[in-house]
C-alpha cells in the first residue's frame, strides 16, 4: 500500500485553524522543520514490526 505524501506545511496551517492558535509569519518556518522532524521519527517508530503475542504495558517504568 503507498502512503499518500505527507505536507506538513498544510497540516500545521489546518491544525491552526482547527485549535485558533495563530502561528505568526516568522514562526511558522520553524514549526513546520519540528514537524516534519516529528513526522521522520515517528515514520521509523511505526514502521519497527512488533510481535503479534506482545501485550501492551498499563504502566511504563523506564
Amino acid at each position: 500500500m503507498r502512503r499518500e505524501e505527507f505536507n506538513v506545511g498544510e497540516y500545521v496551517d489546518q491544525m491552526g485553524f482547527l485549535l485558533d492558535l495563530e502561528i505568526r509569519d516568522e514562526y511558522r518556518d520553524g514549526v513546520v522543520a519540528n514537524f516534519e522532524r516529528i513526522s521522520a521519527i515517528a515514520s521509523l517508530v511505526n514502521s519497527f514490526p512488533l510481535p503479534e503475542e506482545i501485550e501492551v504495558a498499563p504502566v511504563f517504568e523506564p
